[in-house]
């Protein structure tokens, strides 16, 4: 909004108040809101889940809607942009009813409404931007997909981070920490396009989720919780979307998908077909690294970023960033 105001001299003040103004009220709000969210009743058969019994959970809400307003006020918004805002603000506000709740929703309730916010994703970016993508960088290849199959290809992509976001969320910092990795990394592929007002949309998201980390670095005092991580997984299917490359969605969040899609893999393969695989690992797989492997939180943490920014560093290089 204030780039249209302001339609005179240089204009950069306005991104570094909007990361200023990103950080300290989530910061600020985090803090002042604490007492009227939700508390986390911990979690049975989780690794160490008594721990996190009583601590503040569902604080995703505030850094969502921070990262909302800032989005509003400090980029430059069109039409398509509005809908994701509006998209990852839904996603947010259906993990926070079930943070809220007395009773966990029941998962086919939150995969139809993953699916429908799905789709709503599919039909506007194909409105906006077609059926043809680009395959790699930097050889330009292109390909051209039928509009149901691209719409249904968008759909498994973003109900995917979605739900490896989520179950990802389970050690302090974790999750927060891979989405900084690889929305950043998607943002320095963007800088080829030219479009600065993506990369601030990305910008101001990790902004909000670096405050977050305020809180919720090990030992925290306050968890995302499903409004976070959920609005987290959505945000990043939509910068894979707006970056242009899709494919990168797999190098850029490869230990996300492992650790927890392996975890959905073992499950649905188990509850619908029968078929037990992974048999003596633990899912997700931070779980294994901490109750098998005797790795301590900030272990998991650190090494699960390092393995995902080595993964990173040389499809980034690619991109002629420097």
């Amino acid at each position: 909004m204030l780039y249209s105001i302001f339609k005179f001299g240089t204009f950069w003040w306005i991104p570094v108040a909007g990361v200023l103004f990103a950080f300290f009220s989530t910061i600020i709000l985090m803090k002042a809101l604490a007492p009227k969210l939700p508390h986390d009743k911990g979690r049975a058969f989780a690794v160490e889940g008594a721990l996190s019994k009583g601590k503040v959970r569902g604080v995703g809400i505030v850094f969502v809607l921070t990262f909302t307003a800032t989005a509003l006020l400090y980029d430059v918004m069109s039409p398509e942009k509005i809908v994701y805002l509006v998209v990852i603000a839904a996603c947010m506000l259906t993990g926070y009813f079930d943070d809220a709740s007395e009773k966990p929703w029941n998962e086919y309730l939150k995969g139809a409404l993953d699916l429908v916010l799905a789709i709503i994703v599919a039909v506007t970016y194909l409105y906006c931007h077609g059926n043809t993508f680009l395959i790699m960088y930097p050889f330009s290849l292109c390909l051209t997909i039928p509009y149901p199959l691209a719409a249904l290809l968008i759909v498994i992509l973003v109900w995917t981070s979605i739900n490896v976001t989520n179950c990802t969320d389970g050690v302090d910092g974790l999750s927060s920490t891979l989405a900084i990795i690889t929305l950043g990394s998607f943002a320095l592929c963007m800088k080829t396009s030219g479009n600065i007002f993506d990369i601030l949309f990305i910008v101001y998201f990790i902004t909000v989720l670096v405050a977050y980390l305020w809180y919720n670095s090990n030992p925290s005092s306050m968890l995302m919780g499903d409004a976070g991580s959920r609005a987290m997984g959505m945000m990043i299917a939509v910068v894979t979307l707006l970056c242009g490359y899709p494919l990168l969605y797999i190098p850029f969040a490869l230990v996300m998908i492992f650790d927890g899609g392996l975890g959905l893999l073992k499950v649905a393969l188990l509850r619908f077909l029968k078929i037990k695989i992974l048999v003596n690992v633990r899912c997700p797989l931070h779980d294994q690294a901490r109750k098998v492997n005797e790795w301590s939180n900030t272990q998991v943490v650190f090494r699960f970023a390092v393995i995902q920014f080595i993964i990173c560093a040389p499809f980034v290089l690619m991109f002629d960033v420097f």
